[in-house]
């Protein structure tokens, strides 16, 4: 199994920032994609960015410009550098990745348990 582990969150006002961390752990041969999504209330998950194994990176329109996503040199983690933040980014952020846990098995898709960011306008 693969493990997911944020941190970073917390209470900001608008125009801060906050720099969330993901740990990936546990049986892990190959991790493809690693990504953060976010929900806030009464709204659908989305992708707010990810990045490949590879360095390729995407963003949601609504976060271009103002985040970054990162991978560390061991590629078990990922980063989200939030710049300029503003109320509509108040949601729980989760971490995602797309990993082998095991050879000759698929990637699966792997959840972390969230954390809160909230913008104060």
């Amino acid at each position: 199994q693969v493990q997911l582990v944020e941190s970073g969150g917390g209470l900001v006002q608008a125009g801060g920032s906050l720099r969330l961390s993901c740990a990936a752990s546990g049986s892990i041969v190959s991790i493809d994609f690693m990504g953060w999504y976010r929900q806030a209330p009464g709204k659908q998950r989305e992708l707010v960015a990810g990045i490949t194994s590879v360095g390729f990176t995407n963003y949601a329109d609504s976060v271009k410009g103002r985040f970054t996503i990162s991978r560390g040199n061991a590629k078990n983690r990922v980063y989200l550098q939030m710049n300029d933040l503003k109320s509509e980014d108040t949601a729980v952020y989760y971490c995602n990745a797309n990993a082998v846990p095991a050879l000759q098995s698929p990637s699966l898709v792997y959840w972390g348990q969230g954390t809160q960011v909230t913008v104060s306008s």
